[in-house]
């Protein structure tokens, strides 16, 4: 048995959240009887229906993409530019991506069918980490570092002014170039890159290395793997953890 906003975002039809919602609005059918009760219980022999559509639960699928730069980290683009459907096997463009990368960076995209996962791992309440590896060009000093933990005001895609924060991890530092281990729990559109360029610094590289729990480990670029059962656990289990810290 289990809750049935937990059965219909396993269908694949939308989130927890917004399972409740549907359920709350007398749009949820089980066994021809409208359930709002949000606690109800559902078992495997039950037929369930939202909006008159009966849902059958999905085979989950999740995927670890170490994704090239040049691709659009969406299904289609207005622009006509590449997407990384474009370069994923036919058989796995029923999923998604979780979360964007940039089109000139590189790294770890995971790739699923799991509508809740989706959005436990991008909804801005949660602040899931996303880890990258990044050289710009110059030294990064310590008080740098400091205002970048502290957060300061950069400007959206859409014009607007945002708060944004992240840590930093100096792993190499020379007056030329650094590298560094950049830490975020955010998702504002390119933060990291107009961090650096309001410190005065161009990004030269940037590598997502780590979501989560999941990391980039043991792929090549271009190269697309299923994630281990163990290693779905423990992100998931992660997760939980968060939810209740919140």
């Amino acid at each position: 048995m289990q809750r049935l906003n937990k059965f219909i975002a396993s269908s694949g039809f939308c989130s927890r959240r917004k399972a409740d919602e549907y359920i709350e609005n007398g749009d949820v059918v089980v066994n021809g009887r409208i359930v709002k009760e949000l606690g109800f219980q559902v078992g495997p022999k039950d037929k369930v229906s939202v909006e008159g559509k009966l849902l059958k639960p999905l085979k989950m699928e999740y995927y670890r993409f170490y994704r090239p730069a040049g691709y659009i980290t969406t299904a289609e683009d207005e622009k006509g530019r590449k997407t990384i459907y474009d370069i994923i096997p036919p058989e796995l463009k029923k999923l998604k991506p979780v979360g964007r990368l940039d089109k000139d960076s590189t790294g770890l995209i995971i790739m699923t069918n799991d509508g809740e996962l989706i959005n436990e791992m991008t909804h801005p309440s949660i602040k899931v980490p996303k880890v990258y590896l990044v050289t710009i060009n110059g030294k990064l000093t310590p008080e740098h570092g400091e205002k970048m933990y502290n957060g300061f005001e950069i400007e959206t895609d859409q014009g607007e002014k945002k708060m944004a924060y992240a840590q930093v991890l100096p792993i190499e530092l020379s007056n030329k170039a650094s590298t560094l281990q950049v830490t975020l729990h955010q998702g504002i559109n390119r933060q990291i890159r107009k961090m650096f360029a309001t410190l005065g610094f161009e990004v030269v590289s940037l590598k997502r290395v780590q979501h989560g729990t999941i990391t980039l480990e043991g792929l090549k670029k271009g190269q697309i793997k299923a994630m281990k059962p163990k290693h779905i656990k423990e992100l998931k289990g992660y997760l939980a953890k968060i939810r209740k810290q919140k």
